[in-house]
């Protein structure tokens, strides 16, 4: 948990993590060579000095690592596993399902792993998400509208396809849609990201959440206008978070865009971990403050401390059906325990 200096424990729910194996073994081609180093380029552009990997470790990190840069080190309380597959770029896969709930079954108080699917694989596609729901019960699945599948080099939410992926999905009770609605990453396909086809899916999908991953970034405007009208559409601030260090300024012009447009209730932490570890992440937000004159343009809208831990843990537990209170307690009376390998 994240305590404040006054003592105050604060409720850290992670919605954006990850268990990757990047390195060269899983590399399937130059292009797997080309997304992880695009990752390690975020990484060191992005963090402070004192909190930078080397790259080997960046490239696949243990079980341990998780354990210990979340909950330990780290203010977390739960965390939200990530997977994406990139099949075309490695071996095994680079975030999968199998691999992040077998680390996360050592402690099962603490995660949440999310799976995913391709609508351009048809058939395959829905028996997968059955595959997923019957195995893991999962509550949501990270959708990567850029990921290539052999000569397709993208895909949007509208899609035929997409939308039996999301009537399935609404049938088996899988609420939460995450999708990567953000900076591409090479050899990706930027337009591939683009979130327009957001509006299409959140109006005809009621009944799921929308979480776009990134909040749209660098196309705020695009997303804000879209959000402010579909009441299931939410932020997650993965990616925009890491300015708050190197672009203070440009972090609280992101954040009253959003607090302003969107709304404090919709708005959930990420930490894109491990692009960036949440233990400086929180901190550094904890004590933020937009600056008078940037909140003054937008209503005087400020990041106040129940602002603060809505974003960081409530909003998120509200959308996966998290008694906040009851899990710290929980937690509180369980010892932090290394996790094995």
């Amino acid at each position: 948990m994240y305590k404040t200096e006054d003592g105050r424990e604060i409720f850290v729910l992670d919605g954006h993590t990850h268990f990757w194996d990047g390195s060269p073994e899983n590399q399937a081609n130059v292009h797997g060579k080309q997304f992880i180093d695009c990752f390690y380029a975020y990484h060191t552009n992005l963090s402070p000095a004192e909190e930078l990997w080397e790259k080997s470790k960046f490239e696949k990190y243990t079980a341990d690592d998780v354990y210990r840069d979340l909950f330990i080190d780290g203010p977390d309380d739960m965390a939200i596993i990530q997977s994406t597959y990139l099949s075309d770029f490695y071996k095994n896969g680079f975030s999968s399902i199998e691999r992040s709930s077998e680390m996360a079954s050592r402690h099962p108080e603490r995660f949440i792993v999310n799976g995913t699917f391709d609508p351009r694989d048809g058939e395959k596609a829905l028996e997968y998400i059955h595959y997923m729901k019957e195995n893991f019960d999962i509550q949501g699945v990270k959708m990567y509208t850029a990921e290539w599948n052999g000569d397709s080099k993208g895909w949007a939410l509208n899609d035929p396809a997409a939308y039996k992926c999301f009537e399935l999905c609404d049938k088996l009770g899988i609420r939460n849609i995450h999708v990567h609605k953000g900076p591409t990453i090479i050899p990706l396909n930027k337009d591939a990201f683009d979130v327009h086809d957001v509006d299409y899916a959140a109006t005809d999908f009621q009944n799921l959440n929308w979480i776009i991953e990134h909040c749209g970034l660098p196309r705020l405007d695009d997303f804000c206008w879209i959000a402010t009208q579909e009441t299931n559409v939410y932020a997650g601030l993965a990616v925009a978070l890491p300015f708050i260090h190197s672009r203070p300024r440009y972090f609280g012009e992101v954040m009253a865009e959003l607090l302003w447009w969107v709304g404090e209730d919709k708005l959930l932490f990420g930490s894109d971990y491990a692009i960036w570890t949440p233990a400086w992440l929180v901190d550094q937000l904890w004590n933020y403050q937009i600056p008078e004159d940037i909140s003054a343009e937008r209503g005087g809208v400020q990041l106040t401390d129940e602002v603060k831990e809505k974003i960081l843990g409530l909003n998120a537990a509200s959308l996966y059906g998290i008694d906040a209170a009851a899990k710290l307690k929980q937690l509180n009376a369980s010892p932090i325990q290394v996790a094995a390998e």
